[in-house]
């Protein structure tokens, strides 16, 4: 099954922090650090002298459970969010567009500029979706301003649930559409087929959902899938799900003003900013994306959030938690375009 020091050193080399003189590539390592549907990772990179584009990688879209693939463009806001940052650290600041033409890509163009650190760097290489329980504390009223601060970005509106009434009715929500999803044979099918049981099986793929970093034990390759058919009812996931909602100290729900993918990648851009401000304050995160991925849950969800007609597109959770391993990433040479 593999070592977990080695699978922890590979994940610590890929979250070391990029040398003053990085190069494109060290840029792209830490875009790559971003969240993303079922950590497919679903973006290719593409290098010109002033310019870095993010384009969907197709290939990798999970189409039962993101058949518009506003997943996808979701995670390359997120992707480019780190690019950002971590350019501005380098004195290459530059400007995001989305390019609508083709299957739409995201670019990025340098522009000359003083280096510009920011906490949300830092907090890059420590964010991780924490899938666990947290400790039921709440958090401060200034630093929920911080959070809110962070995420503002044009097209995109955050509301933020803290009190019991809402997060409750939020809760029902998700175990909702996770009991949908579950009873779902191609929602199952495709969530297996992104499970990583084990270290070895994990940096072999470089992708997936490590099933380590959510608290469970590594399982040898052929067990880990009848483990989780035995395991992995929808009564014990929605257990899960509202036991772990309730022990946060509030939920996140990110709707942009359209429902397109441009606004998508600004959705990307707003959560991971988020994120990271989180990340920053010492607070985890994870997502439940259960009310946003069934539709008919969303107009409830819309009108929950007190945007009633609209679209919600992200929903996520947050607290003070534990610290769980980190999810892999591909090397960076397999998201280059040649």
């Amino acid at each position: 099954m593999g070592s977990r020091s080695d699978y922890d050193d590979a994940m610590s080399a890929m979250r070391a922090l990029p040398a003053a003189n990085a190069d494109a590539r060290d840029l792209i390592r830490y875009a790559t650090l971003a969240p993303n549907g079922h950590n497919a990772q679903p973006w290719r990179f593409r290098l010109s002298e002033r310019r870095i584009s993010i384009l969907p990688d197709l290939s990798r879209r999970t189409p039962v459970v993101d058949p518009d693939d506003h997943h996808v463009f979701v995670s390359l806001g997120c992707a480019v969010e780190n690019l950002a940052l971590t350019s501005a650290v380098l004195g290459r600041p530059g400007v995001v567009t989305f390019e609508a033409q083709g299957n739409g890509a995201v670019l990025f163009d340098f522009e000359a500029g003083p280096a510009s650190r920011s906490a949300l760097f830092d907090a890059i290489p420590l964010r991780q979706s924490t899938r666990a329980d947290y400790d039921g504390r709440s958090v401060s009223a200034s630093d929920l301003t911080l959070l809110a601060n962070a995420a503002a970005v044009t097209g995109v509106d955050l509301v933020l649930l803290t009190d019991r009434a809402r997060t409750d009715a939020l809760r029902d929500l998700v175990v909702t559409g996770n009991t949908t999803q579950m009873a779902d044979v191609a929602f199952v099918r495709e969530l297996k087929s992104w499970l990583r049981f084990n270290p070895a099986q994990a940096l072999r793929t470089g992708d997936g959902l490590y099933s380590v970093a959510s608290g469970n034990p590594a399982l040898p390759d052929w067990l880990g899938p009848l483990a989780f058919d035995w395991l992995s009812s929808a009564r014990s996931l929605n257990e899960t799900y509202a036991r772990q909602i309730r022990s946060s100290a509030g939920i996140a729900v990110f709707t942009a003003e359209r429902a397109d993918p441009a606004h998508w990648v600004a959705v990307g851009q707003a959560c991971q900013r988020f994120a990271l401000q989180a990340t920053a304050l010492g607070l985890k995160h994870a997502f439940i994306n259960q009310p946003v991925e069934v539709p008919s849950l969303r107009p409830e969800l819309a009108s929950l959030i007190g945007l009633p007609g609209r679209r919600p597109d992200i929903v996520m959770r947050f607290g003070y938690g534990p610290t769980l391993p980190y999810a892999p990433r591909r090397p960076v040479a397999a998201v280059i375009e040649t």
